[in-house]
């Protein structure tokens, strides 16, 4: 990823603060993850504003309530033991 300096003007209590709840080591690194949220947040957003203005169909909101099945056929893996039985629902 491509990095530029900058020079900002910055709250240093916030900064700080930001610090000690992110754990981060750096100035540089506090801000990274603050726009990595933003960004995230903000698209989320969008998105959230979109489907708002054009919700599912129904075609669409049947997709979301067809059950999964696997059909591992010949795998011989004991998914049972390793993950329980809770993850799918019994046939």
């Amino acid at each position: 990823m491509a990095r530029e300096k900058a020079t900002v003007t910055l709250d240093r209590a916030k900064v700080r603060s930001a610090m000690t709840l992110i754990g981060g080591a750096s100035m540089s690194e506090v801000i990274d993850v603050a726009l990595d949220r933003l960004i995230h947040v903000e698209r989320l957003r969008h998105d959230i504003a979109a489907y708002s203005k054009h919700p599912p169909s129904a075609d669409e909101i049947a997709l979301t309530e067809m059950s999964l099945r696997l059909d591992l056929g010949d795998d011989d893996v004991d998914y049972e033991a390793l993950y329980g039985t809770g993850l799918w629902p019994r046939r």
